[in-house]
C-alpha cells in the first residue's frame, strides 16, 4: 500500500474528515469543519500535521519523528513515508484532534465522536 493510501486511509475514518479538492485551487489536504488537519506536498514527500504546540513539534524534530514543514507555523512538522504505521496514525490523530477541538462548541457537537483506536 502507498503512503498515499495509508494517509488517506487513517484520515477518511475520522468523523467529519473531507478530503480537499485540488482541482478546485484547494490545497491537496484534509480537514475537518473546513480547518486543514493534514497537507500533502507536490514538492516534499511526506505529510504535514499539527502538533500541540510549538515545543512538541521541536521535540518531535529533534527526536527524528518528524521534520520542519516549510510554509507551515512551526506548531506544524512533516512526517517521511519512513515513518511507521502506528506512529503515522497517530501524528494524523493528534493533528485531527488539535484541528478539532478549535472549532465552535457547535461544529464540534455536530461531529461524532472520535474512537481511541482511528
Amino acid at each position: 500500500m502507498s503512503f498515499r493510501a495509508k494517509v488517506d486511509g487513517i484520515c477518511a475514518a475520522f468523523p467529519g474528515a473531507v478530503a480537499s479538492d485540488p482541482a478546485a485551487g484547494d490545497l491537496d489536504s484534509w480537514k475537518v469543519g473546513g480547518k486543514m488537519f493534514a497537507c500533502f506536498g507536490d514538492k516534499l514527500e511526506g505529510v504535514a500535521v499539527k502538533t500541540a504546540s510549538v515545543e512538541a513539534a521541536a521535540m518531535l524534530i529533534d527526536a527524528g519523528i518528524g521534520f520542519k514543514a516549510p510554509y507551515f507555523h512551526k506548531s506544524w512538522i512533516r512526517v517521511g513515508e519512513a515513518i511507521n504505521d502506528d506512529e503515522l496514525a497517530h501524528r494524523l490523530g493528534v493533528s485531527y484532534d488539535e484541528v478539532r477541538s478549535k472549532l465552535t462548541k457547535k461544529a464540534q457537537a455536530d461531529l461524532a465522536p472520535r474512537l481511541e483506536n482511528v
